[in-house]
């Protein structure tokens, strides 16, 4: 299963771009100007992702040359790092390729939280409220879906295999993570998306008060992966935001009552 995680990973980041494409074009199209410019905005976060990789690869002594800043420009960076995880699986050694892996699972984790899960709620909300027949938006709305769960899952994969005797959990169990996290994202979009369309800019105000309580609660456990003060509070408050949709697990040791308090006040 370890090998086949990074085919998936590039596979379905693939499938989710096309689609990504497919919506830009649908819109531009059908001359729905203001869909097509949110949806052209979705894509400026991602940037942030593509920076930190160039930053990384800088650091681990491969200076950037000009293809590979054309790769990052167009986005295209993680897919050469997958396909670089694909190539030395079969001729480098364990410690080269789950080095590897956790750059690229890392970054895909911040790309998709911070590309592909605005896409997901602009075009959620657009087959919902806007054009509920709209096939192209919904097939879109499916893939990033489906991209942002198996990006979580994959980052979990990863830390499992940081564990000592670096075992890679079954499929059973990937396919049991993966719908787990399909069903959380897509009970909380779609909640978000339905207090949207009836009560329009209050769900501002409720996942305003969401993101808070997250904020403080992470805060006052105490989180240390974060050593100076400002960048902690700036870690809390981004993960936070993130909590209004899922639970991703920062700390080591056992996690059951961290995700009973999370689950007690989603719900």
């Amino acid at each position: 299963m370890r090998g086949a995680v990074p085919r998936l990973s590039l596979t379905l980041l693939a499938a989710e771009s096309g689609a990504r494409l497919c919506a830009i074009v649908h819109y531009l199209v059908r001359g729905q100007l203001g869909w097509f410019g949110l949806t052209i905005a979705c894509l400026v976060p991602g940037y942030a992702a593509q920076l930190l990789s160039i930053l990384w690869f800088r650091a681990d002594g491969h200076a950037p040359g000009c293809w590979l800043l054309a790769l990052h420009l167009l986005q295209l960076g993680l897919w050469k790092r997958y396909w670089d995880v694909v190539r030395a699986e079969k001729g480098g050694g364990a410690g080269e390729v789950l080095a590897q892996l956790g750059d690229v699972c890392v970054l895909r984790l911040l790309e998709a939280l911070l590309q592909t899960l605005p896409h997901l709620l602009l075009q959620a909300y657009v087959v919902v409220a806007v054009d509920p027949a709209g096939f192209i938006p919904g097939v879109s709305a499916g893939l990033s879906l489906l991209s942002l769960a198996w990006a979580l899952v994959s980052y979990s994969h990863f830390t499992c295999l940081l564990k000592p005797g670096h075992l890679s959990p079954p499929a059973a169990v990937i396919l049991c993570l993966l719908l787990w996290r399909t069903g959380m994202l897509g009970t909380r979009v779609l909640a978000l998306v339905l207090f949207a369309r009836l009560y329009s800019f209050w769900v501002f105000a409720v996942a305003g008060v969401h993101w808070l309580l997250m904020s403080f609660w992470l805060g006052a456990q105490q989180t240390d992966i974060v050593a100076q003060p400002c960048r902690w509070r700036l870690f809390n408050c981004l993960l936070g935001a993130v909590y209004i949709f899922c639970y991703i697990n920062v700390r080591p040791g056992p996690s059951k009552t961290r995700v009973a308090v999370f689950y007690a006040v989603s719900t």
